[in-house]
């Protein structure tokens, strides 16, 4: 199967490292993609409190354009953009209101849309189209020496658990354990990051980021795994804030595909690690003790 591969704003910008990782990732795994033509912004999550329909609008022509060229599927690995793209799909099948005013802006664009392409994760495609046993056969080094908290972030699980439980999320867990990593029981792992609050009611938005960081210290996690390009940003990035608050909470929060990356034993610059204000540790050879 061919996916039609959609990267949205923030794999191009704060959240590259994903898309470094994750790509090839995909090809170490032979699967195959393809970025969609002349895609544009799925408006995220604030624009959807702006103007939903208009919103809608917006996502709509990406998966219209997936749609004419014949995918059945598109990998949107950014949340937000997951979040929106399914949203949007699941509206115009819901209202028919929604929907007429949907294919009436699309047509404009000689587009048209019949919800015919599915919204898909990454995680959900690793663990379900591509399989863990394959998965592990790639592995070239075991992440034993890591023990590493699951983070899931609340975007890709609500309000639509496509591939996934709503309140305990495992795919990730599960690809995770096929690395060979230790696994750390986190149960804030779809507890909020704070999300766009650290730009618009800093203090709020810290406090979120604070709690989540702290915890995963406070069980000796050697590092975070997200799937959300806007989570790692922001547990990554306001350290120096949250030290002046509270304390310092320094762990390595990466993305889970530079973990596969590792693992794969792909080298740790062609999976942006080096991008992280809190670089992991470099991992001891197999067999030697950390």
């Amino acid at each position: 199967m061919k996916y039609a591969y959609y990267p949205g704003c923030s794999l191009r910008g704060t959240g590259r490292a994903y898309e470094e990782s994750l790509l090839p990732v995909f090809k170490a795994l032979g699967v195959e993609w393809q970025e969609i033509e002349d895609w544009n912004c799925c408006g995220a999550t604030a624009y959807m409190a702006v103007d939903e329909v208009k919103s809608c609008v917006l996502a709509a022509r990406n998966l219209a354009i997936a749609e004419k060229a014949g995918y059945s599927d598109i990998v949107a690995p950014c949340s937000a953009c997951y979040l929106v793209l399914n949203k949007a799909r699941h509206y115009v099948e819901e209202s028919k209101a929604i929907a007429n005013t949907v294919r009436r802006a699309l047509k404009t664009a000689n587009l048209t849309y019949n919800c015919k392409v599915k919204v898909r994760h990454p995680l959900d495609v690793l663990v379900n189209d591509v399989g863990l046993d394959r998965i592990k056969k790639r592995v070239t080094r075991p992440l034993r020496e890591l023990k590493v908290v699951p983070y899931y972030g609340c975007q890709i699980v609500r309000p639509y658990s496509t591939f996934d439980d709503q309140a305990n999320p495992t795919a990730m867990d599960r690809l995770l354990n096929a690395l060979g990593a230790e696994l750390v029981y986190y149960p804030l792992k779809t507890r909020c990051c704070g999300g766009s609050l650290t730009g618009t009611l800093p203090e709020p938005g810290l406090l979120c980021t604070y709690i989540l960081l702290k915890e995963a210290i406070k069980r000796q996690a050697d590092v975070m795994s997200t799937c959300c390009s806007l989570c790692q940003f922001n547990l990554d990035a306001y350290r120096d804030k949250i030290a002046a608050k509270w304390e310092p909470v320094e762990i390595p929060v990466v993305f889970f595909s530079q973990l596969m990356g590792l693992a794969f034993g792909l080298p740790a610059e062609q999976i942006g690690l080096q991008r992280g204000f809190a670089p992991m540790k470099p991992l001891p050879a197999p067999g030697v003790a950390a």
